[in-house]
């Protein structure tokens, strides 16, 4: 299959923002992406005074230009993440999962939220202003369009989770036991934790689960003040190799990946079978 990660900044904007989204997914299709990705928080400046600001309920016109966007290119879409508000007034870092038809076929509300304080370094809390999701999301795309005579694509099922989730393992653990290949992240690591930390648990993380990892980041923007996003979106195979990482520009990379690779791999070394989890959980 072929993976579009879209490395974009939120513009001040959202209309901006939203343009420039469906410019890429058009460059995704035209290059053959079968799926696309976006950034976290793609369309609003990612600070907590902004997630209010910026929300929508779920029938709002972000989410509906995204779902127009995977249909009008024929592409499965996940839509990066947005501020979302729900009937009751809080607010989530939610991601919606959009088919070739602009069905949604997934939503996953950010379930660990960014709350740190490190020494000489970054400051954030994400829960001032944004309340965390409950679900471990996983769905299902079809590798290649559906023939003339109507038979599907090869299936691949992908996991889906939002920045800071990847820091937890059993995060990812619970999905691999779900049967993923794939797991999705969009992100927006900083300064200080991204140099440190970024390369490191996208390949841990592959590792672990012996799955391939793609992690869409936004652009780094330094005119934009407050948080600065790292950059350096991420694919790395089910053995822990870097497929392909950008740097800290706006861009796109496709990839073909071997979605073979993963069962290979597991046969070989077979640690998701020799887990004990009589002892561990």
């Amino acid at each position: 299959m072929k993976l579009a990660l879209i490395q974009m900044a939120a513009q001040t904007e959202k209309e901006a923002s939203l343009q420039l989204a469906e410019s890429y997914i058009g460059k995704a299709a035209a290059e053959g992406a079968d799926l696309a990705v976006l950034p976290e928080m793609f369309c609003c400046p990612y600070s907590t005074e902004n997630f209010p600001v910026y929300a929508e309920t779920e029938d709002g016109n972000c989410r509906a230009r995204m779902a127009a966007a995977a249909r009008e290119n024929r592409i499965f879409l996940v839509a990066g993440s947005m501020p979302e508000l729900d009937s009751e007034g809080h607010v989530y870092n939610t991601s919606y999962v959009f088919d070739r038809e602009g069905k949604q076929i997934a939503r996953h509300r950010k379930v660990h939220l960014f709350d740190i304080n490190i020494e000489g370094g970054q400051y954030f809390r994400e829960s001032d202003t944004l309340s965390a999701g409950d679900q471990i999301t996983t769905f299902e795309i079809e590798t290649t369009e559906k023939s003339r005579d109507g038979r599907s694509g090869t299936p691949l099922r992908c996991g889906l989770m939002i920045c800071y989730d990847i820091r937890f393992p059993e995060f990812a653990m619970k999905m691999a036991q779900q049967g993923v290949s794939l797991i999705i992240v969009p992100a927006a690591f900083n300064m200080t934790t991204g140099p440190a930390h970024w390369e490191l648990l996208f390949r841990a993380r592959a590792l672990d689960d012996q799955v391939f990892m793609a992690g869409c980041s936004q652009a780094r923007n330094t005119e934009a003040g407050g948080y600065i996003s790292y950059g350096h979106s991420i694919i790395v195979s089910p053995w822990g190799e870097v497929l392909a990482q950008m740097d800290e520009k706006e861009g796109m990379i496709v990839q073909e990946i071997d979605l073979s690779a993963t069962e290979k791999i597991r046969e070989q070394l077979p640690v998701l079978r020799q887990r004990r989890t009589d002892l561990y959980g």
